[in-house]
């Protein structure tokens, strides 16, 4: 496996690492909804099948309670024609994925994170939850951690239908939930001291971004409200949410909050930019040049 991508730097008290998790590509038209190719394509080329580069960014805190990870990539459980579709270079079977070799370049040890928290449970968000072992057996990749999510989010990932089945598979969760190890709440809460989940729902309906504040300092891993840079002004919004209005209203909320408090934004998705800050020019938002 080549060298992972890893990226630092502090939020208040806290270090962070950016650790990609492994490049993504996905559907252009998919990922950019009503918005048409010319325009998007313009930001970002597609490739011969309509792919764009996107990355699986998580994030690391090294928090005072413990190592705080935030969404887990794809994992290395599925086949190859998945990979291949998705574009998805992840590998270890069983064995290193690219999000382990990340917490190793950090300076940690997989071991050693105590909590992991998963905007949602998309494949992309919580396929490295857990890894098939060498016998077969689904276990956790993160053996002394606990894992946080929405409570009305694993009732909608365990209750699919023709539409969202594609996205969640229970393998990712499941496992865990029967080992007592996946834990849920209800609604803005904060989960360790300064470490806060913020209900952000329209691409699933209990999606939650996480809000960091110390020492005077707020950022937001927005997840799938904002996945990249690019999907930063307010109509730009994926074909994959079910309810696309209600990102967008979302969307409008959680913007204009980020800029009028100064928040740093971090991006999920983006296979270029980890974090900036957003800001608004009357019209629209966007990133503020560095």
């Amino acid at each position: 496996m080549s060298t992972p991508q890893l990226l630092k730097r502090t939020i208040g008290a806290w270090t962070v690492h950016a650790i990609q998790a492994g490049p993504l590509k996905l559907d252009g038209g998919a990922m950019f909804g009503v918005v048409p190719k010319p325009l998007w394509e313009k930001r970002l080329p597609a490739d011969a099948r309509n792919r764009i580069p996107m990355g699986m960014r998580c994030l690391l805190v090294e928090h005072e309670s413990g190592l705080v990870l935030i969404d887990t990539g794809a994992g290395n459980k599925e086949n190859e024609k998945f990979y291949d579709i998705y574009g998805i270079e992840n590998r270890g079977d069983p064995g290193p994925t690219a999000l382990e070799d990340g917490i190793r370049a950090a300076g940690h040890r997989p071991e050693e994170v105590r909590l992991v928290i998963n905007t949602h449970l998309h494949f992309d968000h919580a396929g490295g939850n857990t890894y098939r072992d060498a016998k077969g057996a689904i276990r956790p990749s993160l053996p002394n951690a606990r894992y946080v999510v929405q409570r009305g989010e694993h009732h909608f990932a365990t209750h699919v239908n023709e539409r969202t089945a594609a996205s969640y598979f229970v393998d990712n969760y499941e496992p865990l939930r029967e080992a007592g190890r996946l834990d849920f709440v209800d609604g803005e809460r904060e989960i360790v001291s300064g470490i806060a989940v913020l209900p952000t729902p329209g691409h699933v309906p209990f999606h939650q971004s996480i809000v960091l504040r110390s020492r005077g300092e707020t950022a937001i891993y927005f997840g799938d409200l904002v996945p990249t840079t690019t999907h930063l002004p307010l109509p730009w919004i994926m074909g994959y949410d079910v309810d696309p209005l209600v990102t967008l209203e979302t969307k409008r909320r959680v913007l204009k909050q980020v800029v009028d408090e100064g928040w740093l934004a971090i991006f999920e998705h983006d296979a270029f930019t980890a974090w900036g800050r957003v800001v608004y020019d009357g019209k629209a938002y966007g990133l503020a040049a560095e």
